[in-house]
């Protein structure tokens, strides 16, 4: 049985016995190079699960492409539901409930921020140093290799964030695509965490990264509306934590240094239009005819002008 959802890897139910378990493997067609990392991703979940209570198991990698056409990993199954867009009909009109939901997210992220990578052998993953201007100048070539028209916009945000770059380098694992419908929560109360998915990004480099992200999507309900409806959570209903309350719980509980957040906010917008962008020039150019990304190009300037208003140019 295939898992529905996901956008990108595709996932497996395999049942042995009374046991069950996770098949994932790479989306169908070419991928970039480095994307979709199986082999990654088991190294990481492999030795993470020992040490963290969020990160599922995985039992094997298999590199052999002649079995199932490519490179996959069987992981462990957790049980849980995944909160997407809209709430779940138990936390209607329950902003208590929706607090909790917030506080969860940004505590899962803190507990994973504070382990020490050599407890989980994982001391050799990645390369910390320089993390953020690597990011910013791999983002940059996408977003021009994308076939954007020339965005004035989008060059005043990529050369802001060039010029304004924090020099601070704080270190440890980070997740890269942190937010809560990578997260299984528990079915009955689901302000407790089950797991969190999707790991085949796993780095070491800038923790504020991963906050950025998340708080990218992180409406609340005095955003214009176009940031709202961009959203891919449900954090503008009433009772969830603004941005600013969230870096605060954040900051309090992993000692970081937070005074760069609003870059790593800026860089976060600037990233989603370049990944939008990227989905839009495929469908331009007949690549894709799926006719959902028709007005991508609207979801691409959304983006930059949230980057630019983050960064008040």
């Amino acid at each position: 049985m295939q898992f529905g959802g996901g956008h990108a890897n595709l996932t497996y139910l395999l049942r042995f016995a009374e046991q069950e378990y996770v098949l994932r493997r790479p989306p169908l067609g070419p991928i970039a190079p480095r994307s979709h990392d199986m082999a990654r991703e088991h190294r990481v979940l492999s030795r993470l699960s020992a040490g963290f209570p969020l990160a599922p198991n995985s039992f094997l990698f298999c590199d052999d492409d002649e079995i199932i056409g490519a490179p996959f990993q069987v992981m462990e199954r957790r049980h849980g539901k995944v909160i997407r867009r809209e709430l779940p009909l138990e936390c209607d009109a329950r902003p208590d409930i929706n607090r909790r939901i917030g506080e969860m997210m940004i505590d899962a992220l803190a507990d994973l921020h504070t382990i020490r990578r050599a407890d989980v052998g994982l001391e050799d993953l990645g390369h910390p140093k320089g993390f953020t201007q690597r990011q910013l100048d791999g983002w940059t070539k996408r977003w021009r290799e994308a076939g954007a028209e020339t965005n004035p916009a989008m060059e005043r945000l990529i050369a802001w964030l060039y010029k304004n770059r924090p020099t601070l380098e704080q270190s440890a694992l980070v997740h890269n695509d942190y937010k809560l419908d990578n997260m299984l929560v528990d079915r009955s109360e689901p302000w407790r965490a089950v797991a969190i998915l999707d790991w085949d990004m796993c780095t070491s480099g800038e923790p504020l990264a991963d906050l950025g992200y998340l708080l990218n999507q992180w409406a609340q309900p005095d955003d214009p509306p176009l940031w709202i409806e961009e959203s891919t959570m449900p954090t503008a209903q009433p009772g969830f934590a603004s941005r600013a309350e969230s870096i605060e719980r954040y900051a309090a509980k992993t000692g970081y240094d937070c005074d760069a957040i609003h870059w790593h906010c800026a860089f976060a917008a600037m990233r989603f239009a370049a990944i939008i962008q990227q989905i839009y020039i495929r469908y331009v150019r007949g690549q894709t005819l799926d006719d959902r990304f028709a007005t991508f190009d609207a979801r691409v300037a959304t983006y930059i002008d949230k980057g630019c208003s983050i960064a008040r140019l």
